[in-house]
């Protein structure tokens, strides 16, 4: 059971804005092929980091008017969100080490609010 679960425009504010803690949100959609390299990449991150990140979806063709407010124009788009802001992202396929690094920067306080 994946540890990665959906949000939607009526649910996104308490989902993730509202959150305790930060929160990994992947912008994707069904037919997206970096997308279904991303999913799996973000399971295993989903786990490692278990009860200090959330990771969620959101398919942006079902929900366009969260990937609408925060100018998704790409997909996969993975965003960070810290105390209801974006604070770090990428547009594009990326590796777990990618997540990680930038999960772990952002845990131990090191990296400024962007």
């Amino acid at each position: 059971m994946s540890l990665v679960k959906p949000t939607t425009d009526a649910t996104f504010a308490a989902d993730v804005l509202t959150a305790d803690g930060p929160v990994l949100v992947d912008f994707w959609a069904p037919w997206c092929g970096p997308c279904r390299v991303v999913g799996p990449v973000l399971d295993e991150v989903a786990t490692e980091y278990d009860g200090r990140v959330r990771v969620v979806k959101l398919n942006v063709d079902e929900n366009p008017r969260t990937a609408e407010q925060y100018g998704i124009r790409s997909i996969p788009t993975v965003a960070l969100f810290k105390q209801g802001e974006m604070v770090d992202g990428v547009v594009g396929a990326a590796p777990k080490t990618f997540f990680s690094g930038m999960l772990d920067k952002h845990l131990n306080g090191a990296a400024p609010e962007v």
